[in-house]
Order: structure tokens, then C-alpha cells, then sequence
């Protein structure tokens, strides 16, 4: 049951005076369309009957007050002041302006509590064009910043656009569990911003309940006291005391009034047009003390005039929203602290407030039909993005890259749909359901394309596990020569092999990217670990090659040879250097050779001690291809060198008559025995490699 609900139950005895019909003629066209209006064709059955009560009431009233005019021995002046009730009672039963009704629905609205014209000043902002997440911000924003009773119509919006977003990702999310294989009634989801919302939300309620739980027995019995009041003034013209005291009660009452507090938003209207109808009554039946009666006119004349004024100025301000609020106040205070004015002037000053409220409303309705204008031009765009959606849906490429081009664009699209504004409200609910239907479109053939490729991603995630094994196996290898080209390998064939079922994916390459961070880790550090030597071996090797420069031979070719090869033999136990250090091999063998060269000894031999020098840098304990490239060229020389014997020796055919003086011919055989000897050298070198296996 609602607090409304509550309170009409609670006052269900004096119904009667909250639905009378308004008397006052400015009352009657202020009056918000409620019971006490004339029934519509669909409710005169119910209403009628209720409505005869109320004009029998009125009947009474005036039958009073003609009694007591009668009492007191008046002739003409009673009879027009008698009247001037009847054509009161008649003219209030007209239907108030629709211009003056959305102030009293507003003002009704606020008299609960006079905080609640704080809505007035809370921005609506474009929720529409909001993700979940900045949807759920504002909420929280407006939950811990404002007052709870002032931001229904933020609320209202922000859970429209928060429900509608997530029922579309909740649709695409359901596809694409249905197109996996899965059954709809294990299909669940949710997200993180969801429960957020969610929070919020409860929050809200619970926050609303307890300002209308604690609002409630305040308005109940504010509005038993409003009514209480209304039957006192009531009940003053049956009262037979002297008029002066009767019109001091008259005011008290009236205080009373003014201080009673808020009531229902429901009951609002009926009971001021009650109060103002009971006023007027009391104040035709102070025609025998007009001084009392039009002081109070006069004062009322005055500041309604005032307040006449003050909205023919606001007629002129172009901030209509500013002016229409502003406009709301002064039908307050018309209505609900100042009183009735001379009859004289009653539809004057009415009619004349009543123009300047129609000029306002009309302005504000020409702002909202420019309002509607740009809203049917956000339809349009709208419109347009919906037939984009549609030409790209029915489009269905062949491959994952297509298919990942289209859903950036249909995401883009999305945007641009919320982005582009508000539509006209008729058509908000059908253009909305075009959009998710073009986008589910979408979906479906996008799933169904992934769904075709489900064997295949299996297929690939079978690919991608046993590269983790591969990964695994390895990671911890010693071999770093021979396993980083097979991590290398494995890398980029795991780049190759194509998509696998998105449940799996992420797992996966964790698992595979922890194994080969594993072994990549290891390999660096001992990279950086035989860094630190290398660079230690460079500086003793630097320090080397300087004494080597430096050494004086002793002339004795034996000993010479000796202290050279110590100095060969440092040098290789130093270990390896760096391979952009590698350069400092070259000027230690240039060193050496230069040392070599100054011996006095035979060039054959000193040949052979050189080449046995080179051989003992090549060789290496698991390393056997740099003596392999040595002994394949030694064999390359030895067959040049031998063919060129076979061509000198064919071309010794030639003088087979001349004499072995002749020079020519002394020559041609100096240089056989050249080759001859030189071909021995190179077999020695060649026996000599292969001693070195």
C-alpha cells in the first residue's frame, strides 16, 4: 500500500471536503483536474453522484448565508450580495486552463515538501549517449549528492538507458553462448557494472522509502488539521457572537492555515479550493462589517497586482524554464497566502495573471516544439545508421580479419546511434527495437561464421598444446646454442597457428608465455654472467698483446721459438672474448707473425711452425668444422698445385730436343721442383691436420 493510499484511508470519514467543488473564481481556474472537475464520459457513472453531493452542500452553504442576510432586515443589498455566491458557485465549476493546471500539478507536487523545488534544479543530462559505466557514475553521483526525493525523473532515465544497454549486450552475450553448443537454461551473465547498478539502485529505493515512510504520518495529520480548519471557518457563520470577535477567529484561522505544514500531493488542490471556497463565504457573510472586509480585499488587491506585474516580466525573459519556475512561485503565493479580492476586480486581475501564465506556457511550448523539431533530425540520423547496420550485416565475409573490420565498424556505428541524441518520445520505443534487432542481425551471422570455425580452433588449440610441451621441455635446457633457435621456432609457429576456442585462449598463451619466459630468463641471465668474463678476458688479452709488441728475440732461433709459442699458449688459456672484441685475434696473429718473420731459420720450417700455430687456435675439444674447412682447402691447394705440375710437365714435351741449358727450359724446371716442393709442404700440412682429430 502506498503512502497515498494510507492517508486516504486514514481521512476516508471527510472525504466530502476534499472533493467539493471549488467555489472562488481564480480558484476554479487554478484548480488541478481532479474529482471535483466535471466527470468525463468514461467516468460519470462513478463521479456523478459525488459530484450532487457536493452541490447540495453548496446549496446549504448559500441557503445559510441567505438566512442570515434575511436576519438582519435587508432588503436589496443582501439579495445582490446572494447573488453574487450563486454566480460564484457557478462559475467555479468551469475546467481550469491547461496552462494553469501544469502549474498547480507541479506546485501540488511540491507541497508534500517544499525541498522538492530542488528537482527543479538538478541537470538531466544526455543519458542516452552514456556507456554502462559512466550511466552507473552519475547514479552514484546524484545518490550521494542530492536529495534523494529530488531525482525521480534523473533516476527514471538513467534505469531506462542503463536496462535498455545491458538487455542488448545480454542478448549478443546469449547468442553467442547458444552458438557454441550451449543450453538456454544454463545461460546466465552478468558484469561487474551490472552489480554496481544494481547496489545503486537498492539504494535508491531504500533511501526513498525512508523519506516517504518518514514524510508519511506528517502529511496525514497536517492534512486532518487542514481540514479541521476548513470546517471551523465553516462553521463561523453560525456563529452568534459579536462580528469583530468572529473575524479575530476568522484570522486565527487563517494562521493556523498558513502554518499547518505540507499535506499529500493528491489532496493539495481539493483542499485549497476548499479553504479559498469557505474564505470567500466567510467574507459575503462580512457584508455587515465592510470595513474588516475590505481592508483584507485592498491588501489582497495590492500584492496580487504585484504579482501580476512581477509575470508580465517574466513573460518577456527568454529563459523559459527559468521564467516557468519563477511563475510556479507566484501561483503559490496567490494561492496560498493572499485571499479573495473585491468582486469588482476578481476576473480582471484573474484574467490578467491568467495571460501572463498563457504567454509563458506558450513560449515554453514553442521551446519543447523546437526541442521535437531536433529530435526528429536526431531520427533521421538514427535512421541512417540503423540502414548502415543492416547493408553491413548482410554482408558475410569468408575470413576472421574481414569479420574482425566489420564488428569495428558496427561498434563505431553504436556510438554514432548513441551519440546521436534524442528521438521524438512516439517513435523512441520502435526506433530503439530497430537498432537492437539491425545489431543482433549482425550477431547472428558473426556467430554463425565462428561457429563453422569451431573444429578448426579446436584443431589450433591442439597445435598450441603441444608447443607447450615442446616449451616445457625445454625450458630449463642447458644448451643454449641449440635451444634458443628451437624456442625461437616454436614462437613463431605459435603466431602462425590460428585462432582457438576463446574459453581456452587466455590460459593457454599464459601457460605457453610463462615456459618460454622461463628459459629466455635463464639464457640472459647466464648471457650477462658470461659477459662479465668475456670483458675480463678482453682486458688480459689487450694487456697481452702489449708484451707481445714488446718482446726482443735473442737471436737463438730454438729459444725464440720457444718463447713465442708460451706467449701462443697464454693466450689460448685466457678463454673466450666478447664478439665485437673479436678484432684483437687479428693484431695478436699479425703480432706473431711479425715475431716469426725475424727468426733466422728456414722459411719451410718456419712455414710449418706458423701453420702448427694456426692449427692449435682452430682446434676445438666439440668443435671440429674449423680444422674440417682447413683440411678442405689444404686439399684444394694440393690439387691446384698438382695440376699445374701436370701442365708444366706436359709442356716439357715440347723441347724434347733442346738442350737443358737453354734457359726457357732451365726455368720450366726450376719451377716444376718450386711446385714439387711446395706440394710437400702442403701434404705435410695436410698430415699434420689430421693428426689434430
Amino acid at each position: 500500500m502506498s503512502e497515498n493510499d494510507n492517508l486516504q484511508d486514514a481521512d476516508g470519514k471527510i472525504e466530502l471536503n476534499t472533493t467539493e467543488t471549488p467555489q472562488n473564481t481564480e480558484a476554479s481556474q487554478v484548480a488541478e483536474t481532479s474529482t471535483s472537475e466535471e466527470p468525463k464520459a468514461s467516468e460519470k457513472t462513478e463521479n456523478t453522484p459525488e459530484k450532487e453531493t457536493v452541490s447540495e452542500e453548496i446549496k446549504d452553504e448559500q441557503a445559510k448565508v441567505e438566512k442570515e442576510v434575511v436576519s438582519e432586515d435587508t432588503t436589496e443589498e443582501p439579495l445582490e450580495e446572494t447573488k453574487d455566491v450563486t454566480e460564484t458557485v457557478s462559475e467555479t465549476t468551469k475546467k481550469a486552463d491547461a496552462h494553469v493546471e501544469e502549474i498547480e500539478e507541479s506546485n501540488a507536487e511540491d507541497a508534500e515538501d517544499e525541498t522538492n523545488a530542488e528537482r527543479h534544479e538538478v541537470e538531466s543530462k544526455d543519458y542516452h549517449a552514456m556507456s554502462m559505466e559512466q550511466l552507473v557514475d552519475e547514479f552514484e553521483t546524484l545518490l550521494s549528492d542530492k536529495k534523494i526525493q529530488t531525482i525521480k525523473s534523473q533516476v527514471d532515465e538513467i534505469k531506462s538507458e542503463f536496462h535498455s544497454k545491458f538487455g542488448e549486450l545480454l542478448d549478443e552475450k546469449k547468442e553467442e553462448f547458444l552458438s557454441e553448443g550451449g543450453n538456454e537454461i544454463d545461460f546466465y551473465f552478468t558484469t561487474p557494472v551490472k552489480k554496481r547498478f544494481n547496489d545503486a539502485y537498492k539504494t535508491y529505493r531504500n533511501n526513498l522509502n525512508a523519506y516517504y515512510k518518514n514524510l508519511e504520518s506528517n502529511l496525514k495529520q497536517n492534512l486532518e488539521n487542514r481540514l479541521a480548519i476548513i470546517e471551523e471557518i465553516k462553521g463561523l457563520i453560525n456563529v452568534e457572537e459579536n462580528i469583530n470577535t468572529t473575524y479575530k477567529h476568522f484570522k486565527d484561522l487563517q494562521e493556523q492555515w498558513r502554518n499547518a505544514g505540507p499535506i499529500p500531493r493528491d489532496r493539495y488542490n481539493n483542499a485549497w479550493n476548499s479553504y479559498h471556497h469557505h474564505v470567500e463565504v466567510f467574507y459575503d457573510f462580512l457584508h455587515l462589517n465592510r470595513d474588516l472586509r475590505d481592508m483584507d480585499f485592498k491588501h489582497n488587491l495590492d500584492q496580487k497586482t504585484k504579482i501580476i506585474e512581477r509575470a508580465e516580466e517574466l513573460a518577456k525573459d527568454d529563459n523559459i524554464n527559468r521564467a516557468f519556475r519563477e511563475l510556479q512561485v507566484l501561483h503559490k503565493l496567490w494561492k496560498e497566502e493572499l485571499g479573495p479580492v473585491d468582486r469588482e476586480y476578481r476576473e480582471d486581475i484573474w484574467e490578467r495573471f491568467s495571460n501572463a501564465t498563457k504567454t509563458i506556457h506558450d513560449k515554453r511550448q514553442a521551446y519543447y516544439a523546437d526541442l521535437d523539431k531536433a529530435h526528429e533530425a536526431n531520427l533521421v540520423k538514427k535512421e541512417e545508421i540503423i540502414a548502415k547496420i543492416d547493408e553491413i550485416a548482410q554482408d558475410q565475409p569468408k575470413s576472421h580479419q574481414a569479420w574482425q573490420k566489420k564488428i569495428k565498424e558496427i561498434e563505431a556505428l553504436r556510438q554514432d546511434f548513441f551519440n546521436a541524441g534524442k528521438v521524438p518520445i512516439k517513435v523512441n520505443d520502435a526506433t530503439w527495437t530497430k537498432f537492437k534487432t539491425a545489431v543482433r542481425n549482425f550477431n547472428r551471422n558473426k556467430n554463425a561464421f565462428y561457429k563453422s570455425l569451431k573444429k578448426d580452433q579446436y584443431d589450433n588449440l591442439n597445435k598450441k598444446l603441444e608447443l607447450i610441451k615442446i616449451a616445457e621441455d625445454n625450458k630449463d635446457s642447458e644448451d643454449f646454442e641449440t635451444t634458443t633457435s628451437l624456442m625461437k621456432k616454436i614462437q613463431a609457429d605459435w603466431k602462425n597457428i590460428g585462432h582457438v576456442p576463446r574459453k581456452d585462449s587466455d590460459k593457454i598463451w599464459k601457460q605457453f608465455k610463462k615456459a618460454c619466459n622461463h628459459y629466455f630468463d635463464r639464457m640472459h641471465e647466464e648471457k650477462n654472467a658470461a659477459s662479465k668474463e668475456e670483458m675480463a678476458a678482453f682486458e688480459e688479452k689487450s694487456a697481452l698483446l702489449e708484451t707481445v709488441k714488446a718482446i726482443e728475440l735473442t737471436g737463438k732461433p730454438e729459444k725464440d721459438i720457444e718463447t713465442i709459442k708460451d706467449q701462443i699458449n697464454a693466450w689460448k688459456s685466457i678463454g673466450h672474448i666478447p664478439s665485437n672484441k673479436r678484432f684483437i685475434e687479428g693484431k695478436f696473429n699479425k703480432a706473431i707473425d711479425s715475431l716469426f718473420g725475424k727468426l733466422d731459420m728456414d722459411k719451410a720450417k718456419l712455414d710449418m711452425i706458423k701453420f702448427e700455430n694456426k692449427l692449435e687456435t682452430l682446434s676445438k675439444p666439440d668443435d671440429t668444422r674449423l680444422l674440417d674447412n682447413e683440411q678442405n682447402y689444404i686439399r684444394k691447394k694440393i690439387s691446384e698445385i698438382k695440376g699445374e705440375i701436370n701442365q708444366l710437365e706436359n709442356n716439357m714435351q715440347f723441347f724434347s730436343n733442346v738442350d737443358e741449358t737453354n734457359p726457357l727450359v732451365r726455368d720450366v724446371i726450376k719451377n716444376i721442383k718450386n711446385h714439387k716442393d711446395n706440394l710437400q709442404t702442403w701434404k705435410d700440412k695436410l698430415r699434420k691436420v689430421k693428426s689434430m682429430y
